[in-house]
């Protein structure tokens, strides 16, 4: 059964050719064409979600994973403001992936009809393509350019676009073919490398004794890191790493803010680079922007295939490829320079490296303390998913195996959507998704677990310290009179939300029953009888919310 209308059979045979072969549907009946078509379609794999905001970023996680456009489809009306969130995220996080909305025709529109909402470019803030559909014969040539473009779009830039179908009823008539449409491939405009001045680059650099590579969300790319491996043997080269990197080399800087948090103003003036290079996504440690925003270098200079992002207000040279490509050629033209620069910081690092281990051993239980435990026990060649707020800025504190991949949500840094981008890489992700997470961000994504594609392998640390702990952390909510605003406390647990979603349930409250709930926590659920099925696992942990900032505040004075 295929749908009769032919926009309908235009749309699926678009996204058949652009080898877009996973589609996450959302009840609705104005989308019901698309929707029959694509469930029947025998290349493409539907996958229902209810909720759309959880739809949306359950297929964000599915794209981050393939690097491949995934499409989410909705009807009319407010269900498709529910993947605004996802869509920003994917912009900023260079995610492809691409909307599809049904929709009212025009003349039904602002006249009081029921579902209907201005859909048309109703995302253009942050979308790469709009294709407005119209649904006439008249126009089937223009719906086939524009569908064509937006989805080329997606493949090429790596980015969200919307296609917006409007259907007139009937909605539920079928046949029993689907037609063939041939969608030309539109020439997009290919990164041309001819204008970088390697030379001038080359000399700029060789001439510095003091130099810094600092890498935001990147994902694991071997060949980059075998050419950034060059500079970790170059005495006037510091490298900086996040966690959300997946660079790894026992010459980087892997926890920034343990090395840089008690500098004084000398130190900082040492530390400040000539020359500053930064590849990669958003940077997650708000200190060292602080620091290069006041210590800025003399040449900054930004590698990005899509857009220039000027973190530090001193952008000198925005090279405009992608960053294996640049080192590549950039490579060729380095030589190391004698500099005591690298040597004196990684001095310092490994001190702090000491006093960070000796502290942990005297640590009572603690949001900290938790994490060494959790990262300490974790599987090798594990995919990581770790929520944003304070969940993440711990995690910038420890090593993670190298064998393990790392991803968040740094494109907004929202906590709307952590558990069901988690959900979603899991999905797409033969390797376990171990997904760490704070209290606030689960239970405000709880609809993430309403959902029958989670594989029974999945787990979920939930570190749960009774409200929001960033706001505890970070100078400001208590010194005004309405903390419980920000911190919003509260006595929820996971644990009947475990029971209605088939998850298994375990719980810790100490050290030492953290430990012993992480023996075997990875491993699959043993069946008890043959009707049992496999099932993923929640972890709840309870720390103390009057303790964690007073013992994060005092593990930064120790390791000065």
């Amino acid at each position: 059964m295929y749908p009769k209308k032919e926009l309908a059979q235009i749309v699926i045979s678009a996204c058949n050719q652009f080898e877009i072969d996973t589609v996450v549907i959302s009840p609705g009946s104005r989308n019901a064409p698309l929707t029959v078509g694509f469930s029947n379609h025998k290349e493409i794999e539907t996958l229902s979600v209810v909720d759309e905001r959880c739809a949306a970023f359950f297929a964000l996680g599915i794209a981050q994973q393939t690097q491949k456009p995934v499409a989410v489809l909705c009807t009319s009306g407010s269900a498709l403001l529910n993947y605004y969130p996802a869509i920003a995220e994917a912009f900023y996080s260079n995610i492809p992936l691409v909307v599809i909305s049904a929709d009212r025709p025009k003349h039904l529109i602002d006249i009081g009809d029921g579902q209907t909402i201005r859909q048309e470019n109703v995302f253009e803030n942050h979308i790469l393509f709009s294709a407005n559909l119209i649904e006439n014969e008249k126009f089937k040539t223009r719906n086939s350019q524009l569908i064509g473009e937006a989805l080329q779009t997606a493949v090429s830039k790596q980015g969200p676009v919307h296609i917006n179908v409007p259907f007139d009823e009937p909605l539920y008539e079928t046949v029993s073919e689907l037609k063939e449409y041939h969608f030309p491939h539109i020439s997009m405009s290919s990164l041309d490398n001819s204008h970088i001045d390697y030379d001038n680059l080359s000399n700029i650099w060789n001439d510095a004794e003091k130099k810094m590579i600092l890498v935001g969300v990147s994902y694991p790319d071997e060949e980059l890191h075998q050419l950034i491996d060059l500079y970790a043997d170059d005495d006037s080269v510091l490298i900086f790493t996040e966690t959300t990197s997946n660079l790894h080399h026992n010459k980087a800087v892997n926890s920034i803010d343990q090395l840089i948090f008690s500098l004084d103003e000398n130190q900082f003036e040492n530390l400040k680079p000539e020359v500053l290079i930064t590849f990669g996504g958003m940077i997650v440690s708000k200190r060292i922007k602080q620091f290069l925003r006041k210590y800025q270098p003399k040449h900054h200079w930004n590698i990005d295939a899509k857009k220039a992002t000027n973190t530090f207000f001193c952008l000198s040279e925005f090279i405009q490829t992608q960053p294996v490509d640049f080192f590549k050629n950039f490579n060729n033209l380095v030589v190391k320079k004698e500099s005591t620069y690298q040597d004196k910081w990684l001095t310092i690092r490994d001190k702090r490296r000491e006093k960070h281990a000796n502290f942990l051993a005297q640590t009572a239980h603690s949001d900290f303390k938790v994490f060494e435990q959790v990262l300490a026990n974790l599987p090798n060649n594990c995919q990581i998913q770790i929520s944003n707020s304070s969940i993440i800025r711990y995690a910038q504190l420890f090593s993670i195996d190298k064998s393990n991949t790392v991803f968040c949500n740094r494109g907004t840094s929202g906590i709307d959507g952590s558990t069901s981008t988690a959900v979603g890489a899991a999905f797409a992700n033969k390797n376990q998704t171990v997904f760490i997470t704070g209290d606030l961000s689960f239970f405000y994504d709880s609809n993430a677990l309403w959902n029958k594609n989670i594989p029974s392998n999945f787990r979920i640390i939930l570190i749960n310290n009774s409200g929001g702990g960033i706001f505890k952390i970070i100078p400001g909510p208590k010194t005004t009179n309405a903390t419980k605003y920000f911190e919003t406390p509260h006595c929820l647990t996971a644990e009947h939300l475990c029971k209605m979603h088939n998850f298994e349930y375990l719980k810790a409250f100490s050290t030492e029953t953290v430990a012993q709930q992480l023996k075997g926590f990875f491993d699959e659920s043993v069946e008890i009888n043959s009707a049992q099925t496999q099932k993923p696992k929640i972890l709840e942990i309870f720390t103390p919310c009057k303790e964690n900032d007073l013992i994060l505040k005092e593990y930064f004075k120790y390791i000065k």
